[in-house]
């Protein structure tokens, strides 16, 4: 991979973008049960482990003094634990592509969520192709964003931008609202999409109760990840102790869940699913251990090379917060009404609330004065989140760490 970026900086950046587009796609592939999603890890983990082996010998290389190392070694523990999260992202993927089996009620639950990932293919004529990415506004179209591309067997993360004029064949990897799946693939001309159907509940049984809490897991393990970036890039020890906090309760999890597959195996249901859950239950533990160790570096106080914050500043999806001010455009209207996904394009991984987290807030959510929005999205809409909180986003041009103020709006300007 000779166009591969040699920047540190650049690698650690693409490198984050990618494993967070491999947790998104293998959560995706199972609760679509869709082998073609998943066999596309394949080429990001081999885009993967090539990076991988790329940083390790560059930031080795990169130590001159013994005084360096401590900085540079908080690199590598970024770049191992970055490795995990993209090893088991392969490892949920396998339970579509080693057909281990997943209830059809987990199925079910997990295409309800709020945001979705998805994958589309362009076919000639359709209303995607030869066109500019930006003319297509899909955050208004179908509420999703572009996360990658794949043209034949190159990929596309750092580099998709507004400009780029998309082809027939290109395979786009997007996130968003699961209400525009169906808008997404009448643009692309791909086959129409249905969402599964739910299925009939009975009396509460074991098996009801272990497909609830895998489905909290996923959402919690993906929030760790989210919150560990932020973390980082923050160095905001808060968010690192809240994602220690989220690595302990999905171990506890883990061992309710396993208790009540045990139990579900004793009734007369086909045992092969099961298999699938339990894969499940251990990459979510791994996910959150994994997100964990990153944060080890912020809750021990550990000396960061600068390059961290650089690196995880350029990423493609930017994890921000921001405060909310009295009488802003968000002050009293809940997600659903904001619909910030769309505009400015950034999804809410949390709400501070008298120093209290709610993790993947929904729709209903009511956001008031006082809490503080986690969210992540496009670089360039950070300004505008800022400024629906009541708050001018200003970056000092000749700081290189990239530190930014957020100034009060004159609230008779808004």
């Amino acid at each position: 991979m000779d166009d591969r970026p040699r920047s540190l900086r650049a690698m650690l950046a693409e490198a984050k973008d990618s494993s967070e587009i491999m947790v998104d796609l293998a959560y995706a592939a199972v609760y679509f049960d869709d082998p073609g999603m998943a066999e596309e890890l394949d080429g990001l983990e081999e885009r993967m482990n090539d990076l991988v082996m790329d940083m390790r010998a560059v930031a080795l290389l990169a130590v001159r003094r013994p005084a360096e190392a401590e900085g540079m070694a908080s690199v590598l523990q970024i770049i191992s634990a970055i490795e995990g999260i993209a090893n088991t992202s392969v490892d949920v993927s396998r339970i579509v592509t080693h057909r281990l089996g997943i209830p059809k009620e987990l199925i079910a639950d997990l295409s309800n969520a709020e945001e979705v990932s998805h994958r589309v293919w362009i076919r000639e004529g359709s209303h995607m192709a030869h066109r500019p990415l930006k003319d297509l506004e899909l955050t208004v179209q179908c509420g999703m964003r572009v996360m990658a591309i794949r043209r034949d067997r190159s990929w596309m993360i750092e580099e998709v931008d507004g400009d780029l004029v998309l082809l027939p064949g290109d395979v786009l990897f997007l996130r968003g609202s699961p209400a525009g799946l169906v808008r997404l693939h009448e643009l692309a001309a791909a086959p129409s999409w249905q969402q599964p159907d739910p299925v009939p509940s009975a009396a509460l049984s074991d098996l009801d109760r272990a497909v609830d809490v895998l489905v909290e897991m996923k959402n919690i393990s993906e929030t760790a990840v989210g919150l560990a970036y932020s973390a980082l890039a923050l160095r905001d020890g808060g968010l690192a102790a809240e994602v220690r906090h989220l690595a302990d309760r999905l171990d506890e999890m883990k061992d309710h869940l396993q208790l009540w597959v045990l139990r579900a195996a004793k009734s007369d249901i086909d045992l092969a699913p099961l298999r699938g859950l339990l894969q499940l239950a251990f990459a979510a533990v791994s996910l959150g251990d994994q997100a964990a160790q990153m944060v080890w570096l912020v809750t021990d106080d550990r000396r960061f090379h600068p390059i961290v914050k650089l690196a995880l500043g350029e990423a493609d999806v930017i994890v921000t917060h921001v405060p909310v001010s009295a009488g802003s455009e968000v002050d009293g209207r809940s997600l659903g009404d904001l619909q910030l996904d769309i505009e400015p394009g950034f999804h809410i991984l949390a709400v501070r609330r008298d120093n209290r987290y709610r993790y993947r807030p929904r729709g209903e959510v009511v956001i008031n004065a006082g809490d503080e929005l986690i969210a992540s999205g496009p670089q360039e809409g950070r300004a505008r989140l800022a400024e629906l909180c009541g708050w001018a986003f200003v970056e000092d041009e000749d700081d290189p760490t990239g530190q930014v103020e957020l100034v009060p709006l004159d609230p008779h300007a808004r």
